[in-house]
Formats: C-alpha cells, structure tokens, sequence
C-alpha cells in the first residue's frame, strides 16, 4: 500500500484515512518491467478515497466509506479505449502514421492520430498530404531521431526521439519536473468555504459531486478520464470543443460516458462562456500549457470572475521549462523518459501494458478535483491542481517499488465489462473501477455525439 500512501500524501489527505483503503492483488495484470500495477491501483485507490471523504462531508458521515481497489477491475479500465466495442466493431487505436520508426541514428516515434497532426508531420518531412507509410519510413531513415523531432515540433507535430533513461536524466525538462510535486496544489484567493447542498433523501447512492458543474475542456486522454469519473460520482459534466476539432469517434466513446458534448468558439462565444462560468463549479483544461489563456482561461483569470472554482489543469510536459509549450501524448512521454527503452528489447523499443501515463494521471487528476472541494469545505478558496503526464513518469521510474507477486489471479477481462444501449449504438464497455460503500456502480447515462448538446447547463 505505500504507493497509495504516497499518492493520498502528494493529494493533501490525511494519512490516517489511508486504513480506509483495501486491494484485491492480482499478480497477473499489467505486466511489466516497470511497476504499473502498482501505479495503476495506487492511482485508483487514491481517486476512491477522495470520493469517500467528499461524500462522507457532504452526507454528514461519522466515518469515511470503505474503499475497495480491484487489480483486475483497474487493469479493465486502464484497457479502456481498447476494450471498448461499438456494435460490435472493435476500435481504432492508433492511425497507420502513430508508430516507432527507424532513424538514421536511433529511433523515433511519431504521433498522426488527428488529421492536423498528420498534416503537420509529412509537412515537417516535406511529403505530400497523400504520403505512405513506406514513403514516410524512407524518409525518416535519411534523417537522426533528434533532426526529426525539432523538424516536427517547429511544423507544429508530434515526434519524439528515443531516449535511454540516462539521457533523459540528463535533458533540461526532466530537472524540471523532478523537481516538482507529483500533485501540484495552490490557493489562488481567499473566497468563502464552499457550502454544499443537502444530499437528496434516500438517493440510490452516495454522489460525492452531485449537483456540482464541470466544465470540461480536455482532450486525449488523461482529461476525459478525470471528468468521466466526475461525471460517474454525480457530477453535471459539459465537454467543450472547438467546432473545427471533433473528437476521434471511438475515443469520444470510451471517454464520454455520463457527459454532454458541446461545441462552442470560444473567441466568437465568449458570452456563452461567460455564462456557463458564472455556475460552474470546476474547469478542467487539458490543453498544451498556455494555450487558453488568451481566451481568459488563465487560473488566476478564472477565479477572479468565478471566486471559489477549482481549476484543473494536465499536460504532457508539465507547464515549465524547455518543453513546457509542447504537445505532448502518453505514446510519446514514453518514449522522451526512457520508459519505451526500459520495455523494450535490443532490437526494438516497447511500450508499457496500457497507456498507464494517461489513465494513471486521469485518475489522480480527479483525485484532486475532488480533494480540492473537500478542502474548500473547510478552508474556503479557489483552487488550483496540476499534473503532468512526464511528472506521473517519474513516479512510476523512481518512486514507486515494486510489491511482491502475490496474489488471487484475475478471471477473464469480461468480468469487468457491461453493454450499455445508446445514441451511439451498443456499446460494450469496462465497469468503473473507482468503489467505494454505497458508491455509484455505474454513469447515469450513456455518451451523446460529439458535439449534439447545447452549450448551457441543465
């Protein structure tokens, strides 16, 4: 349990609420070099215990619920995005261009998944909107690893190179995220102590963010974790998204459960933002670093318009030092921490199990959220939690020991896995892992198309 103990401690709780908390071990899931599993769980654990406490203060409680973390049910969910069936049709993970190539010296990984993206990259490497993959390959061979990610990054692209645990010890960016916290908590004002409503009697469970308003401004795929686990715990969760960028269909799927999706231009629409503002009671933006402050989503900007909000912020990077404008996905804080080549093998480099950066930083993420209300209850303030997909990274590489293989083994994936009928078609999907006594077991509702909703509360 020390790993759930360290991640409880990063979020602010009490370390004696940590007794609250038993797992079921499954040594046979998230197999790795590295210890996922470990994280994975820790991750989850700490989410369910911030639920816990959050409705143990809303609904009056003497003792915080019992949490219970399930290897298996965890694993399921870290599977997600590949688990997910939409009539039956298995998804689409990663474009034909998302892949390891070989280098002139060393390798690369690239990131094509959206259009623009891919766009952007045969731009970086002068190839035709048209290009093959074999084309692509070729021209990548003639060029190093690290020529090819400046390339891409100035056309505004995805590609990283390779690098061995020591190099990455050695880059400017990984000093800077080591040195800070895995949680990065601030009180931006001294707004009254947030008062909650009543819970509603003899509700069918325990909602710790019942009748709270999340705006939800994230993409891929840590962000749309934390607000579908907010939307799970009773929270009135909107997506926002620019008209200009839809979401991938199958990972709007996987991550919209109990939400709505609206599109909304936010230069154009600043009034209708500004009204949704006005009630809103969390925003969460899971953009590069910067990139919304201009549209006065900066946190400071936030809670001087809305005293009393939590803004929650994630990012590949961190939103500091040399790379901290830098796009950024899971595949590719991989492959820049040394994480790939510790997976891997001497003739190629490897993954970890799930896209664990992603789901882990999802989970503890709204962890945050959820602790940061819990505090506003007592305390008062606006409130500011960060985290980043390369800080969760060095988590998992130098703060997390791995536990002894023991344990019950894990029956068959599908015993985490329910069908849900909806606007989307059938889906068949993994059950929420977060549980906690009298918890909710599943989202109220199932995920709209993107974008069908009008960008107003209900």
């Amino acid at each position: 349990m020390t790993a759930i103990k360290d991640a409880w401690g990063a979020l602010g709780g009490r370390p004696d609420l940590v007794s609250r908390v038993s797992a079921v071990v499954r040594p046979d899931v998230l197999d790795a070099r590295l210890p996922v599993r470990e994280l994975a769980r820790a991750c989850v654990g700490a989410c369910a215990l911030a639920a816990a406490e959050l409705g143990a203060r809303r609904a009056g409680l003497a003792e915080v619920p019992a949490v219970t973390v399930d290897d298996g049910a965890v694993a399921a969910a870290f599977h997600s995005e590949r688990l997910l069936r939409v009539d039956g049709r298995a998804p689409v993970s990663f474009a034909p261009l998302s892949r390891f190539w070989r280098a002139a010296e060393g390798w690369v990984r690239t990131h094509a998944n959206y259009p623009h993206h891919r766009d952007r990259l045969l731009g970086a490497l002068g190839l035709p909107a048209d290009a093959s993959a074999e084309a692509v390959a070729g021209r990548l061979a003639e060029r190093s690893a690290l020529e090819t990610e400046e390339a891409v990054y100035r056309a505004g692209g995805l590609a990283v190179a390779l690098r061995t645990p020591a190099q990455w010890q050695a880059h400017p960016q990984a000093a800077e995220v080591a040195a800070r916290p895995l949680v990065e908590r601030a009180r931006l004002d001294a707004a009254p102590a947030r008062v909650f409503a009543p819970p509603a009697p003899a509700a069918p469970a325990l909602l710790p963010a019942a009748g709270l308003r999340v705006l939800d401004l994230t993409r891929v795929l840590a962000g749309p974790v934390a607000t579908r686990t907010l939307a799970l715990l009773g929270a009135d969760v909107l997506r926002v998204d620019a008209p200009w960028l839809p979401e991938l269909p199958d990972q709007h799927a996987d991550t919209g459960f109990g939400k709505r999706s609206a599109t909304l231009d936010l230069a154009a629409g600043r009034d209708t933002f500004e009204k949704l503002l006005s009630t809103a009671d969390v925003v969460v933006t899971g953009y590069r670093p910067g990139t919304l402050d201009r549209f006065g989503l900066a946190p400071h900007a936030l809670a001087e318009r809305r005293p009393g909000l939590v803004v929650a912020q994630v990012s590949a990077w961190g939103g500091y030092g040399p790379w901290g404008g830098r796009r950024g996905f899971d595949s590719l804080v991989q492959v820049a921490t040394g994480i790939a080549v510790t997976e891997g093998t001497a003739e190629r480099p490897g993954a970890l199990p799930a896209q664990a950066l992603d789901h882990g930083t999802g989970y503890l993420l709204a962890a945050a959220v959820l602790r940061a209300l819990t505090e506003q209850s007592y305390a008062g303030g606006s409130r500011l939690v960060r985290l980043a997909l390369a800080r969760t990274a060095r988590w998992l590489t130098h703060g997390i020991r791995p536990a002894p293989n023991e344990g019950t083994p894990a029956p068959a994936p599908g015993a985490w896995l329910t069908e849900t009928d909806g606007p989307l078609g059938r889906l068949r999907h993994v059950r929420p892992p977060v549980s906690f006594t009298d918890g909710p077991t599943d989202w109220p509702r199932p995920p709209a198309p993107w974008g069908s909703d009008p960008a107003g509360w209900r």
